[in-house]
């Protein structure tokens, strides 16, 4: 080989190796990540504030309506998520997700079960007055995090739960609730959601109108569950910055409820932050892959067995039947560098989707592992300020932002 040939096959791997780093990294196994000393002390340092968290209908479904008869002081293998878990995690913000189904928006019930799921989280954060307490402001975040407690604000996921009403949205707010996902999995009569078939292009007129009173009120539009154009539609209307509460990299995992990368960069332009996502199922690529029709397919199984109980035993042989690799924290990771390196690194985040999910990637198997996260970006040459950001400083300046210009 001549000298030149040679040069230029160096250049050629190193230029490989920029456009195309995750499948690179991903082409050989990655052993588990060690957690060091530094990496727990600079875990320790600041906090995490984490977009979304399922816990609340976790505890409706094991409570059956009596919320003492689970003990989140206790140890709750079961779940994702307990006290001793957040704290060892160094959860200090967590934005617990008020989650009714879709398909209550089809029987009248969206609303109601919604505000039942928010007294349920109001319920458990006062049952836990010394760990935790309720927040509706940035500046509540900051109180509550420095009394030692982890600050607890509500999200709506998806806006079914208005059911098509303006004063609907105004009460979720008024009773704290702090962002609302426009969608859930299904189409609603003004927005298009990622994982169903589009009626109107992204958002009609009143969703438009939907938007912009969030932004009056200061409630973050969430855009997790959404369609592409719907995505864009919001990010051109909003003066806000837009979250995605539970979000990952489409061009790393190519699911439909991952985010485009010119979306990515329309949100760094308006401020705002994509936390990602923990599930097996949109962050590892080829379990992304096998996965990408899964709410289709749950729709033909509720349509096919209208009981929940058979309902639940047909989705679970499916799920037998097209079983995902569940991946590992590297495969997280890798979102994060791709969403930092397309976006900045002030427009990224983390959104676990604890208790929401059934497979989390390896080490990331509950609230408890957060610091494998910080370890990791520090293995990956992130530095602590970079990842003070990633783990909460994001989130706050987001919130604090739709905040001022509410004020406006």
């Amino acid at each position: 080989m001549n000298p030149d040939q040679h040069h230029l096959n160096i250049i050629l791997t190193l230029l490989t190796a920029y456009l195309f780093p995750i499948a690179a990294i991903s082409a050989e196994p990655r052993p588990p990540v060690v957690v060091t000393k530094t990496a727990r002390q600079i875990h320790a340092a600041s906090f995490v504030f984490d977009g979304h968290n399922d816990l609340p209908w976790e505890l409706r479904r094991l409570s059956n309506g009596k919320l003492e008869s689970v003990d989140l002081l206790k140890g709750i293998p079961a779940i994702h998520t307990d006290i001793p878990r957040l704290r060892v995690g160094n959860v200090g913000a967590q934005f617990w997700a008020a989650y009714v189904p879709a398909t209550t928006m089809k029987d009248g019930k969206a609303l109601s079960m919604t505000l039942e799921q928010i007294d349920l989280i109001k319920a458990f954060v006062s049952r836990y007055p010394d760990t935790f307490e309720l927040a509706t402001s940035a500046s509540d975040v900051d109180r509550i995090r420095k009394s030692g407690k982890i600050a607890s604000l509500i999200g709506v996921e998806g806006g079914h739960s208005i059911e098509d009403s303006i004063d609907n949205l105004r009460r979720l707010h008024m009773l704290g609730a702090r962002y609302m996902t426009l969608t859930h999995s299904d189409t609603l009569k003004w927005a298009d959601a990622a994982t169903d078939a589009p009626q109107h292009q992204g958002l009609t007129e009143f969703g438009e109108e939907v938007v912009r009173e969030m932004n009056r009120l200061g409630m973050l539009v969430d855009l997790s569950h959404v369609s592409p154009e719907t995505m864009r539609d919001a990010l051109r209307i909003s003066r806000a910055p837009i979250i995605f509460s539970h979000s990952s990299a489409r061009a790393v995992a190519n699911h439909p409820r991952n985010v485009p990368d010119d979306v990515l960069k329309l949100t760094a332009e308006n401020g705002g932050v994509v936390m990602v996502n923990f599930y097996s199922g949109f962050v590892h690529p080829e379990s992304a892959s096998i996965r990408a029709n899964m709410f289709e397919k749950q729709r033909e199984l509720r349509k096919e067995y209208p009981n929940e109980a058979e309902y639940k035993l047909a989705r679970k042989r499916w799920e037998s039947d097209n079983p995902i690799e569940r991946g590992s924290v590297h495969d997280v990771v890798d979102h994060i560098v791709h969403i930092s390196r397309i976006a900045g690194i002030k427009h990224v985040g983390l959104g676990s989707d604890f208790d929401g999910i059934n497979s989390t990637p390896q080490q990331l198997e509950d609230v408890s592992t957060y610091p494998v996260i910080t370890q990791e970006l520090l293995n990956r040459d992130f530095k602590e300020e970079e990842i003070h950001l990633i783990m909460s400083g994001n989130m706050l300046r987001v919130l604090r932002s739709a905040e001022t210009i509410s004020a406006k």
